[in-house]
């Protein structure tokens, strides 16, 4: 009995040292290890402070950047929207990393490097994500290797141009509710100070929930609303010093999340129930995403039946289904709010871009053949989207050691894409970086950035944002229906606060006064 313990006491001990040796490891060690090989290659960046990192000093210097508005009217965003980043550059210059508990991440800002680890989605993976975030971006946005790419090729028939094109009546359909609802708010004399920002946050939550579902606002806003809060919940976490196994404590605010997460999935179950009988029974319309996505995933599972691991289970189809509906959402939102902003603070390029739109499409409303003619109002949308990208980074780990240009990175790090950074970058786009210049698009993209690398809204390389084109499509459709029916402003209760919430939003609103067009 007496060896028994002894064995039992030895094997604890043992496997004390061996957790103590691993702890060690990840909270010392290895971040050490990590900080020499990346100053031996000049890389600059404050010393190693244990677990913490940088966290304590990023969490008050966005504190501090937060708490004040920007001088109206300035696009240098970058000091209050992306502030740590910024601190870093100008004090260790841009070859430099910053720390986010024990690991580094180094900041890329050369358009060349930014391309490669993009394009070389083996070498550069996703983060792991925060399992709160897990449940806010799922599917495809997270998704690695096989699995990116069963995903990628079930889901791409349903972003195909000619499959959005079918969906422009519901497009246009929530525009005219939108208009209508402005319409009933102005004054006796034709106008009205309106806060655009939750109108157009319900805009796009209407067009994805009719494109992706085939159900209205009214059904599906509730999916919204829940994702609304489950986005401003996680952002808090977020923010907060990173305590491993925090997440496993039962707060108030974890409990909520786990709640929210439950409900949308039970609603979109049904919706997804409902689409399925309705497929079977070939009643389908087939002209929205989750009619598309099904159909290729029941296609996809047909042409390998032998194979169990094609096509994707409902758990995958729910993933994918928040997905539309956060990004979707999301990203529409906020580019349309930014150039509804930008265009009320000038007033020259909202007269140009109308004219446009009255050429093109008369007070008729906007067809496919005719979106392709908006020459001047692509040119704005661009440049809003390089002032004002609705992502102000992106974030990569390095998966093994690799070459990247002069460097050598090894595995453990991250690389840090900050998007905003590079399109505000005066030695990439002029002195007139900071300056709201539609015309810097006028021969294209390509021109414009010099064929480098520097525009990057959507992200890059194979997992480019496969809802970019749908995004653009609703966002020119909105604009210009806008545009046909109202002149617009900016209040003098207008804030200028761009902040991030998982995206970038203007964090008091956008009040605009409004006006009826005569014609």
């Amino acid at each position: 009995m007496e060896a028994a313990w002894i064995t039992i006491l030895v094997l604890i001990l043992i496997l004390s040292l061996i957790g103590a040796w691993k702890l060690l490891n990840w909270l010392w060690l290895t971040p050490k290890r990590l900080e020499r090989l990346l100053r031996e290659q000049g890389l600059q960046g404050n010393p190693y402070t244990l677990l913490v990192g940088d966290s304590m000093e990023v969490i008050k210097i966005r504190k501090e950047a937060l708490s004040k508005p920007i001088t109206l009217f300035s696009h240098d965003i970058v000091p209050r929207v992306s502030s740590y980043a910024q601190h870093t550059l100008n004090k260790h210059g841009k070859n430099s990393f910053i720390w986010f508990g024990p690991i580094p991440r180094v900041t890329l800002t050369d358009p060349e490097l930014i391309k490669e680890v993009l394009n070389k989605i083996y070498d550069f993976g996703k983060l792991k994500l925060n399992p709160h975030v897990k449940l806010l971006v799922p599917g495809l946005a997270r998704l690695e290797r096989e699995k990116w790419s069963k995903h990628r090729k079930i889901i791409n028939p349903a972003f195909n141009l000619d499959k959005l094109k079918n969906m422009l009546p519901l497009f246009i359909k929530c525009c005219d509710d939108l208009i209508s609802k402005w319409e009933g708010m102005l004054s006796s004399d034709g106008s009205s100070e309106i806060n655009v920002w939750p109108f157009l946050q319900n805009l796009a939550s209407d067009a994805i929930s009719r494109t992706a579902f085939g159900s209205s606002y009214e059904e599906g806003r509730r999916i919204f609303q829940l994702l609304k809060e489950q986005t401003e919940l996680t952002m808090k976490i977020i923010l907060k010093v990173y305590i491993p196994g925090w997440r496993f404590v039962p707060t108030t605010t974890h409990r909520r999340i786990k709640e929210i997460d439950r409900v949308i999935k039970a609603l979109l179950m049904d919706m997804i129930n409902k689409r399925e009988k309705a497929l079977k029974a070939d009643e389908a319309t087939k002209n929205n995403l989750l009619d598309i996505l099904l159909e290729s995933n029941h296609k996809e599972i047909q042409e390998h039946k032998n194979n169990k691991n094609v096509g994707l289970n409902l758990e995958e189809v729910i993933q994918e289904c928040k997905l539309f509906y956060f990004a979707g959402q999301e990203t529409t939102s906020v580019l349309l709010v930014w150039t509804m902003i930008l265009l009320s603070r000038y007033p020259d390029w909202q007269t140009r871009a109308r004219e446009e739109v009255l050429k093109v499409f008369g007070n008729q409303k906007p067809n496919f053949d005719g979106l392709s003619h908006l020459k001047i109002v692509t040119m704005i949308l661009y440049e809003v989207l390089r002032l004002y990208p609705p992502a102000i980074g992106l974030v990569r780990k390095v998966n093994k050691d690799v070459k990247l240009g002069n460097l050598s990175l090894p595995a453990g790090v991250q690389i840090s894409l900050p998007i905003v950074l590079v399109h505000h970058d005066c030695e990439l786009w002029g002195d007139d970086a900071k300056e709201f210049k539609p015309e810097r698009f006028s021969e294209g993209l390509l021109k414009a950035t010099n064929g480098r690398f520097s525009f990057f809204a959507f992200g890059g390389g194979p997992r480019i944002c496969i809802g970019q084109n749908f995004s653009f499509l609703e966002a020119k459709i909105a604009l210009s229906m806008i545009l046909q029916r109202f002149l617009f402003g900016l209040s003098p209760t207008y804030t200028h606060a761009p902040t991030t919430v998982i995206t970038l939003q203007p964090q008091y609103g956008a009040h605009l006064i409004l006006r009826k067009v005569e014609i």
